[in-house]
């Protein structure tokens, strides 16, 4: 077996992941520790794990890194997709398994970066072999109202009745046709889990989770930056593409508040409002999963300096 195929069982090399919520300092964190490596005569690689960041769309939005940080070390992953093409949990899983082993073959250190909570864990736990859903039962799926939807999980997949919110249109319909086609829930497909890389490779993982009042205000200042840096002009080139509504590139914090403004639905003092709470309610969440989700003993720490110095 080759040594940079990830999918061995052998373990392949370090992996170096910096978890965070948005605006907690992940990116400039990463640049440290590829400096660090530097300096120690190795050269460490930047791979996206942040599902905003993967869209070519989303430069601005996304705070996705800037020239002079490219500069400074290799990214991969970064702008990878068009914002017409959805990019799935596990697609991104594949891409950055060819990614690290590639790093990997040239001697050096990839810095798995970023605050999707999903592609982290697909990334090391796998995903659940789910097979396709057949057309008929989506479209029959898709039709129902959600309420009654929803109300149809409570007997069929009473864990994710529980789990989910009721309002959760997305989610519910998966659930729902998920288990009508396969006669399997969610939850037991995820037993099923395959291809996670966890024990494949030396990992050293840290969590940045900084003071949250610290980190809320980092939130308001950098949706009212990304004002002032073209975001404007990022959701009006998105608008003129007409895509699909649904589709995540158009989902992204900042894109429906400002397409709103620009729809004359609100004021721009509405607009600003509205993108800092949906930003400041992203950045809870990430908070919330990255405190119970990720294994117990990966390093939970409070200061950029302290998350370097525990990567070791």
């Amino acid at each position: 077996m080759s040594t940079n195929e990830i999918s061995g069982k052998a373990v392949q090399g370090p992996l170096m992941l910096i978890a965070g919520p948005t605006a907690s300092g992940k990116s400039a964190l990463a640049l440290d520790l590829a400096e660090r490596l530097k300096n120690e005569g190795r050269k460490g690689v930047i791979v996206n794990a942040d599902s905003a960041q993967v869209y070519a769309d989303l430069q601005v939005l996304s705070a996705r890194p800037s020239a002079d940080e490219i500069a400074q070390a290799e990214h991969r992953l970064y702008g990878a997709w068009d914002g017409a093409q959805a990019c799935s949990a596990a697609q991104w899983a594949e891409a950055a398994k060819r990614e690290i082993a590639d790093i990997h073959a040239h001697g050096d250190v990839p810095i798995l970066v970023g605050g999707t909570g999903l592609y982290i864990r697909t990334l090391m736990e796998g995903i659940a072999p789910v097979p396709a859903i057949p057309a008929d039962v989506r479209d029959a799926v898709r039709a129902l109202p959600t309420r009654d939807a929803f109300a149809e999980l409570a007997t069929a997949d009473p864990a994710s009745h529980a789990r989910l919110d009721p309002g959760d249109t997305q989610r519910i319909a998966r659930a729902l046709e998920v288990v009508r086609a396969t006669g399997l829930t969610l939850g037991e497909w995820q037993q099923r889990k395959e291809g996670g890389i966890a024990d494949r490779v030396a990992l050293s993982p840290v969590i940045l989770l900084p003071e949250r009042e610290w980190l809320y205000a980092r939130c308001d200042a950098r949706f009212s930056a990304m004002l002032e840096q073209g975001a404007v002009a990022e959701v009006e080139a998105l608008m003129a593409r007409d895509l699909d509504p649904d589709l995540p590139v158009m989902r992204a914090i900042g894109v429906r508040e400002i397409a709103g403004w620009l729809r004359r639905e609100c004021s721009r003092d509405e607009m600003i409002e509205t993108g800092q709470r949906s930003t400041r309610n992203y950045a809870k969440r990430q908070y919330t999963w990255l405190r119970h989700q990720p294994p117990q003993d990966w390093p939970r720490e409070e200061s950029a300096e302290d998350a370097l110095a525990a990567l070791g």
